[in-house]
């Protein structure tokens, strides 16, 4: 064999084994993908993130796993996702509530555990209006008859996911437009729960998501008296909205996508790219449809920019229920 040409046939072998382990390093996703949903069943959060890791898989060709972590309003799970390896294989579902922890601990004179720099948006997949709710043991049809007699009952109990969580913020809002009203608070550990404590009377008034409580509302459980969107919403159309009422009042319950800092830019655009084509795809829209949802899709970028003003909004209701209690 001639010398020349084996010096190069070695040579170009040997850079196509050193190149090959890289290659196979760079490739994104290699394993499966773990999405955190910070509450428990029954929720928001699990109703939109199970069917979205769903239309995942065939894109990334890799499983899609939905690993709950609930607890403290979200913030178990989201400590569990600012800790984990900014691989983009932990990512964090999560909701307005995350928004005001690093808040929540500085009114309590705790260090921060978590803020809104340990985390990339992702996208945002739904904004969905919050209604207040009465339960079928309640006489109110109205929200006037409600305000009213808030202020000669002193026995209303308003349950939430959780203190300063995302069914609890919503309360702050109301009160800053109505006046203080005379509820006593019974936090639990997620949207969930807080729905069961009001279908069982533990509680007779919640704000809690349009698709988390549809069900309930058509069964004629739970009565929605006002609805905190900009509009009225197509599923539930004779409950008019806070600013139709007079209240200048207006609050989402969104849910988003958001992956651990670090993580890096090709794997992010990897991320935000699948998630795009998914959360567009038929069978998600259909299941958010069916959930009375509408995708409020916003890509990582312009979710950020949500985000700044919305997290501002969000600790200025944190510190106000600080100061009523």
């Amino acid at each position: 064999m001639d010398r020349r040409a084996f010096v190069i046939g070695t040579t170009a072998s040997a850079a196509a084994l050193a190149t090959g382990p890289v290659s196979a390093q760079e490739a994104f996703p290699a394993h499966a993908i773990t999405i955190v949903n910070a509450f428990p069943p029954g929720g928001i959060n699990e109703i939109v993130t199970r069917p979205l890791a769903s239309a995942m898989e065939p894109l990334l060709k890799q499983p899609v796993v939905v690993e709950t972590k609930a607890g403290a309003a979200g913030q178990v799970g989201a400590q569990v996702v600012a800790s984990a390896k900014p691989d983009g294989y932990t990512l964090l579902s999560h909701n307005t509530g995350i928004s005001g922890y690093a808040e929540v601990d500085k009114l309590f004179g705790r260090p921060v555990k978590t803020s809104r720099s340990d985390f990339i948006p992702l996208a945002r997949l739904i904004a969905d209006p919050v209604l207040l709710l009465v339960n079928d043991q309640q006489p109110y049809k109205t929200l006037k008859e409600f305000i009213a007699a808030t202020k000669t009952k002193s026995d209303f109990v308003f349950s939430s996911g959780g203190l300063y969580g995302a069914s609890h913020l919503p309360l702050a809002y109301l009160e800053k437009a109505t006046g203080p009203l005379n509820l006593r608070h019974l936090p639990t550990n997620g949207g969930g729960p807080a729905i069961t404590a009001i279908l069982g009377n533990n509680a007779q008034v919640t704000t809690q998501s349009v698709s988390a409580t549809l069900a309930h509302v058509k069964a004629g459980k739970l009565r929605p008296l006002a609805n905190f969107g900009a509009k009225r919403s197509k599923f539930v159309p004779d409950v008019p909205t806070l600013k139709e009422l007079g209240y200048d009042v207006e609050y989402y319950l969104w849910v988003g996508i958001f992956a651990p800092k670090g993580v890096p830019q090709p794997i992010v655009n990897t991320l935000r790219s699948v998630i795009k084509t998914a959360a567009h795809g038929e069978a998600f829209t259909t299941i958010l449809a069916n959930a009375g949802q509408e995708l409020a899709y916003l890509d990582g970028p312009d979710f950020q920019k949500f985000w700044d003003i919305d997290g501002k909004r969000t600790d200025e209701a944190v510190i106000s229920i600080g100061k009523q209690g």
